[in-house]
């Protein structure tokens, strides 16, 4: 197994980035005790990855499952800080945003470019228990709607008691309703 599935069932790596406001922000899972789901998207301010950044937020602020003592938001692109920022204040994010512009991070994490070398980086999110292990990871760079729908999905599976609970059966269910930057366009 190669690229981001080879870190499920293994420790995830700890790392160190700057955030929005450019200071030092270290990520050490399983410290905290709470699950984490870890986000990295293409570019902030994009649609797809605005809408995704956006759904993380209205989950925190809507979903019980989403509260911050209930689990941990992380989103990560390469933009430079000074985006970030400017995102984070657009978009009135409540989680940490990452700035990971060497890719360090990214390539830490297994993770390449997207749609078929298309996208400077893939979208991919991980979840990871509380004590630290990643359980699963789903990529889908044009299916942004799915990502929020994952984590749910294996969150409601660890509240359950179902500690072991693979986020991929959840996501495979997810990906058909969730919303892709083609199906929003129809909409609109």
């Amino acid at each position: 197994m190669s690229g981001y599935k080879a870190l499920i069932g293994k420790a995830a790596p700890p790392f160190k980035l700057k955030n929005y406001d450019g200071e030092d922000y270290d990520v050490k899972p399983g410290e905290t005790g709470l699950p984490l789901a870890i986000f990295f998207y293409p570019e902030s301010g994009s649609y797809g990855c605005t809408r995704q950044a956006c759904q993380f937020r209205d989950a925190i602020r809507e979903k019980v499952g989403f509260s911050p003592d209930k689990v941990q938001i992380i989103g990560i692109s390469p933009d430079p800080v000074e985006k970030q920022k400017t995102f984070v204040e657009k978009e009135k994010l409540t989680y940490p945003v990452l700035s990971d512009e060497s890719k360090d991070i990214f390539q830490l994490y297994g993770i390449g470019r997207g749609m078929w070398g298309i996208v400077q980086v893939a979208r991919v999110t991980f979840v990871i228990d509380q004590k630290g292990i990643v359980r699963d990871a789903l990529e889908g760079t044009m299916n942004y709607g799915a990502h929020t729908k994952f984590v749910e999905k294996w969150l409601e599976g660890v509240n359950s008691g179902k500690a072991e609970v693979e986020a991929s059966k959840a996501a495979a269910s997810v990906e058909a309703e969730a919303p892709t930057a083609e199906t929003e366009q129809e909409r609109d």
